[in-house]
């Protein structure tokens, strides 16, 4: 469209060798994705300041209890009607406030991991650049509404879920469509390194996000969500206008700056799969691709249930306020770019992704179980165990995510297939979002019997992980 060239030319207007186009492009898609995660921070952060005074109000409760039956009197009626009605932001002021925020993480993780699957499948038949500024759009129109609850004083519970529902359906399109593009412009050279940089946009999103929905969330947590929304939907008409597809099936880019026009020529692969039909089953039954999915299930588990449980956590642990506890979850995902990358350069040097991943798994266990201990420890030992965590976590499923996906999904039994990759990335990131949706559904139910049980959950899912992760190694080493 004519639009779209009028982007192209102002956007390619600074490039003049084919180093500057990837270094555009690697800078545009980073800054596209680090948005979807800047959006899906705010409820994280929001969630103990929908619950923030219901301890206060059930100890009068039980002051207002004890007093009236020492004196034989029945308890003041009152005291009960604080304790039921005025009680925090409805209806998160009951005592399974847990369940109920738990419950919203589960529909949007949920939504997330269904839609997945079915995103691989429709964004390799859209064009990239309209397939991504749609969801961004979307995304960023439902991030709003959710804090539009607090300016409406809107307390239904079916409202919220809806929205999460809502929103996780429509952020699938983000990852299939950033991750082909990229994949795209860089070749398997230093993979592992390209991408643990590129990778993490999800740990400077998630910071972002903590800290935009923190300046707020004590005065009014609906800005936390709006401004995030607007944030993400700028980002989509940004998206609209300057990204560049570039698939396996292009041979000659023309771009005409002013009177000169340049020809731009790229690498052709043209596919020899004839049959596409059952794309998807040949992509679910490449070697490696099952396994990958089941590995990144048990890590992502881990990962999402600090996403989500953090803040909330580091309050009820350390006694921190919502936004000192929101700015110190940070330090979870600065720990998570340096995983990141150090994963990727590991991966590269060795030519070992799952050695790599196992490694990193094993390492993680005795770290969360002293990570469990967090509220025995002083600020720095605090701060140094988010640190560490936060990379031995993020670090394999950062590494599955991008690098195996792509080394996957242009794996030469597929002939060079320009759909195989989305719909590689979809399985992998959609079985691991089945994990992402059972973490902190599983976090909200455990810990109503206290934070340990949840510590034992994400240990029993790290080594899962790296049980599966051991069978991967089976097949990288025969290979």
């Amino acid at each position: 469209t004519h639009t779209q060239d009028s982007g192209v030319k102002s956007f390619l207007s600074f490039c003049k060798t084919r180093k500057q186009y990837r270094a555009l492009t690697f800078i545009l898609t980073f800054l596209l994705y680090t948005s979807f995660h800047l959006s899906r921070k705010p409820i994280s952060i929001v969630k103990s300041e929908l619950h923030k005074n219901c301890s206060s109000v059930s100890d009068l409760a039980t002051i207002g209890a004890s007093s009236g039956a020492g004196s034989g009197q029945q308890p003041s009626l009152l005291t009960a009607h604080l304790t039921d009605m005025d009680c925090s932001w409805k209806p998160f002021d009951k005592r399974n406030y847990k369940q109920l925020l738990g419950a919203m993480d589960y529909s949007f993780l949920c939504a997330y991991a269904v839609g997945m699957y079915l995103s691989g499948i429709i964004g390799e038949r859209l064009p990239i650049r309209l397939y991504l500024t749609v969801g961004m759009l979307t995304s960023g129109l439902f991030t709003c509404l959710f804090g539009l609850g607090y300016v409406y004083n809107i307390h239904s519970l079916g409202f919220y879920i809806f929205v999460q529902v809502a929103n996780g359906l429509v952020q699938t399109t983000g990852w299939p469509s950033v991750v082909t593009c990229i994949s795209n412009w860089f070749g398997k050279g230093r993979r592992g390194l390209i991408m643990g940089l590129w990778n993490s946009h999800t740990s400077v999103g998630n910071i972002l996000g903590s800290l935009i929905a923190g300046y707020w969330v004590s005065s009014n947590w609906g800005l936390s969500f709006i401004v995030p929304g607007l944030i993400i939907a700028a980002m989509g008409v940004v998206c609209f206008l300057f990204l560049i597809e570039l698939g396996p099936l292009v041979q000659v880019l023309i771009i005409s700056l002013g009177s000169k026009t340049r020809r731009v020529s790229f690498n052709h692969r043209k596919s020899s799969i004839t049959v596409t039909n059952h794309l998807f089953l040949c992509c679910l039954y490449l070697q490696g691709v099952i396994e990958f999915s089941l590995c990144l299930l048990f890590a992502k588990l881990v990962s999402y249930t600090f996403l989500f449980w953090l803040p909330l956590y580091i309050t009820k642990a350390a006694h921190l306020d919502a936004k000192k506890a929101g700015d110190l979850s940070t330090l979870f995902d600065v720990g998570g770019i340096v995983g990141g990358i150090l994963a990727g350069v590991i991966s590269d040097k060795l030519g070992k992704r799952a050695t790599t991943c196992a490694i990193m798994l094993l390492l993680a266990a005795p770290t969360l179980y002293g990570f469990s201990m967090i509220s025995e420890f002083g600020l720095g030992p605090t701060i140094g165990m988010l640190l560490v965590c936060g990379g031995l976590v993020n670090g394999p499923y950062s590494l599955i995510t991008t690098a195996v996906s792509a080394d996957l999904g242009t794996h030469k039994s597929l002939k060079g297939n320009a759909r195989a990759l989305s719909t590689v990335t979809a399985i992998i990131d959609g079985t691991g979002s089945v994990g992402a949706a059972l973490g902190p559904l599983l976090a909200g139910l455990l810990s109503a019997g206290g934070w340990d049980q949840v510590f034992y959950m994400l240990m029993t899912a790290d080594f899962l992980a790296l049980l599966v992760s051991s069978f991967i190694l089976l097949i990288e080493a025969n290979s």
